[in-house]
């Protein structure tokens, strides 16, 4: 496939990024930003939602990996290999793709991934022979084709893996663009819209995140469904922490099953402590459509064993 053409812009800075992103929004220019560019490349060169404008943060000074803070620009296999990140988080970022992939991969990107579907990641010519879809109608009001009849809301999928981990460990996401800084809990930054997927402002791209002094005490693991046992995007994902042991501190998230991961503090404080009882509340709360590689019902009954695996991990 060739690639569309673009202007590509390589600010040095944090405030020179900001800069560039005002000239061109106040120029009415679309733009997308561009850290690995392991998934943003692969889109473009489908032809999807490409702009005429890709700012690159490589020259930013935001490659921080410690227990309490990881830049934007952290590769996933320094996050998996470094040992200065949280063991649960070293251990989401490993199972990412293959080696090569999280050379190239950060963490802003993955947080960031653009939400899939069978419909809309096809190629241009693929799109418009179905009539494209809601997420990539051009103009035309398409339904969507996952569920018919309806072009409210796009219910592409959420596969990105290190969410779930970041969430347990209560990360705070940091953003900052032309109108300043902002920050949030990381399960507050995600949008359930498969087209808008997250709060991000026009402008504004991820610049770090940061954990709480006492995410160190916590024991995680992140447990991963998919075709493969490589390259794959999961099918299901589920990170579960707690601090010493102690149940009444679980927390548990997951990813891969909607068009946004979730934290599941709810069904955590009904469960009480009880593993089969947390695994069938959430069992209930998800529901994962039929969009990706393995079936919905396939997909939701593994999600019961993942989550007992996690657990007992």
């Amino acid at each position: 496939m060739l690639m569309p053409p673009f202007e590509l812009h390589n600010p040095a800075s944090v405030e020179e990024a900001c800069a560039i992103a005002a000239k061109l929004l106040s120029a009415g220019e679309e733009f997308d930003w561009i850290a690995g560019g392991t998934d943003l490349i692969p889109n473009y060169k489908w032809h999807i939602n490409t702009k005429p404008h890709v700012i690159s943060l490589v020259g930013l000074d935001a490659s921080t990996i410690s227990m309490t803070e990881i830049g934007c620009m952290a590769r996933l296999q320094d996050i998996a290999e470094s040992g200065d990140a949280h063991p649960l988080i070293s251990m989401a970022a490993g199972k990412v793709a293959s080696s090569l992939i999280r050379r190239s991969a950060t963490l802003g990107g993955n947080l960031c991934l653009d939400t899939r579907c069978f419909w809309f990641n096809q190629t241009e010519e693929w799109r418009s022979s179905i009539d494209w879809c809601h997420k990539c109608d051009c103009g035309t009001g398409a339904d969507c084709r996952v569920i018919p009849n309806q072009n409210e809301l796009c219910v592409a999928t959420y596969q990105g893996d290190l969410a779930p981990a970041l969430m347990v460990l209560d990360a705070t996401i940091h953003l900052i663009g032309p109108e300043g800084g902002r920050e949030m809990l990381l399960h507050d930054f995600f949008k359930l819209d498969g087209m808008t997927r997250n709060v991000l402002r026009p402008g504004e791209f991820v610049l770090k995140i940061t954990f709480p002094d006492d995410a160190g005490q916590y024991t995680g693991s992140y447990q991963k469904l998919r075709v493969r046992e490589s390259w794959d995007f999961p099918e299901a994902g589920v990170a579960a922490a707690w601090k010493d042991g102690d149940r009444s501190t679980l927390r548990l998230a997951t990813t891969a099953l909607e068009s946004i991961p979730r934290r599941h503090d709810e069904q955590v404080a009904e469960s009480a402590g009880d593993i089969k009882a947390l695994a069938d509340a959430v069992y209930k709360e998800v529901k994962p459509v039929n969009n990706t590689a393995l079936p919905p019902r396939y997909r939701r009954n593994m999600l019961k064993v993942l989550i007992k695996r996690a657990c007992k991990e």
